[in-house]
């Protein structure tokens, strides 16, 4: 018989030899048996195994955009692929639900024994984080020590590899940067058209029909429109800010922004002209990534509020702050911030800058019967 053909069992197939012996509880071992301790593990363990299809698909859409050109056909692939990440995560959030029925008390009975084992120890958890983009100057630490100083020297060597690779987050920015029809020279269209300048003029003429809405409307007094006009000022001066690629610069030096000029003005126009056929699958792209970030974010702050549920205030199993580091990362390690602040930028279809007929031509599914 063919090998490839020969018949396997199902236990031999899923190895659940291995893997339903690997939940050995320590308060059995120091002969104080907590009946909890087995639902910490398995759930634990559980995280490890999506962790490891998390990362199996994420490396694989980050190979088709490593690629100097990535094929139309691979944007679909990556959707769906990261449409499968952020299932996963939505199950990771709700298992924390499961992990809530293990009340203060119950943890108590064996908590410590699993000093100074902690989730900071995930190496595959790490590995996710900075394949992402939460590279080591980003991140917050939680002791003086680097993050990785907890692996063993072989897992620290992969950590220092994918932090001077690029991570999904650094491949997004090249690939936004050379899209062929998002070409801010316009050498592409016979007509002529400069998309910074156009939306510029746009959000101008936006802004100024806001005011003059503001002034001309007799159903609130002169005190209501002073603050909806200062407040549309500041609005001015935030678009303002947009247009000067030096103050964008600025704001990367600075943290409060990662992606460079020309990608965010890339993100920009696919989310503006989502509805041309070219631009629907990069659009869809982009939202399946703030889909996996604001479900991470979600994650961390549910962990964070389970922590504080069943530790109170108490100093983590790993030396951490426990709730209040917890909840600081939440805040501080989104990982694609940038595209989020995409729909800042956003105008009303009414307003968006009329695309040349050849250009639109290009951004559309054409064919000729013959």
């Amino acid at each position: 018989m063919d090998k490839e053909l020969s018949s396997i069992h199902y236990d031999k197939y899923l190895q659940l030899n291995k893997i339903l012996d690997a939940q050995k509880l320590r308060s059995v071992e120091f002969d104080k048996p907590a009946h909890d301790e087995m639902l910490f593990i398995i759930v634990h363990q559980v995280y490890e195994l999506w962790f490891k299809e998390i990362i199996h698909d994420l490396n694989s859409v980050m190979d088709l955009f490593g690629e100097e050109v990535v094929q139309e056909k691979n944007i679909g692939i990556a959707i769906s692929r990261l449409d499968r990440i952020a299932k996963i995560q939505k199950i990771l959030v709700d298992q924390i639900e499961i992990i809530e029925t293990l009340t203060p008390l119950d943890f108590l009975d064996f908590r410590n024994y699993l000093l100074p084992a902690s989730g900071f120890q995930s190496f595959q958890f790490r590995q996710l984080e900075v394949s992402l983009g939460l590279k080591r100057d980003n991140r917050i630490s939680y002791t003086q020590c680097a993050y990785s100083g907890v692996f063993s020297q072989k897992e620290q060597d992969i950590l220092s590899k994918l932090e001077e690779n690029d991570s999904m987050l650094e491949l997004v920015e090249k690939w936004l940067e050379r899209i062929p029809f998002l070409n801010f020279d316009a050498t592409g269209s016979k007509e002529g058209f400069d998309f910074v300048g156009a939306y510029k003029n746009s959000v101008a003429n936006m802004l100024e029909l806001e005011e003059k809405a503001i002034n001309n409307a007799d159903y609130i007094g002169d005190a209501e429109k002073h603050l909806r006009l200062k407040m549309l000022g500041e609005t001015n001066t935030y678009f303002s800010s947009i247009f000067n690629e030096e103050e964008h610069l600025k704001k990367i030096k600075d943290g409060e922004l990662k992606l460079s000029y020309k990608a965010t003005m890339s993100a920009l126009l696919i989310n503006l002209y989502r509805d041309e056929p070219i631009l629907r699958q990069p659009y869809m792209f982009l939202q399946k990534l703030i889909d996996i970030d604001e479900l991470l974010t979600s994650w961390r702050n549910r962990h964070a509020q389970m922590v504080l549920r069943t530790l109170g205030k108490k100093i983590g199993t790993g030396g951490s702050s426990g709730y209040d580091y917890l909840k600081t990362t939440a805040d501080k390690h989104r990982i694609f911030y940038d595209l989020h602040n995409i729909s800042t930028l956003l105008i009303p279809r009414s307003h968006l800058p009329v695309l040349p007929d050849d250009l639109k031509e290009k951004l559309n599914f054409n064919f000729t019967q013959k």
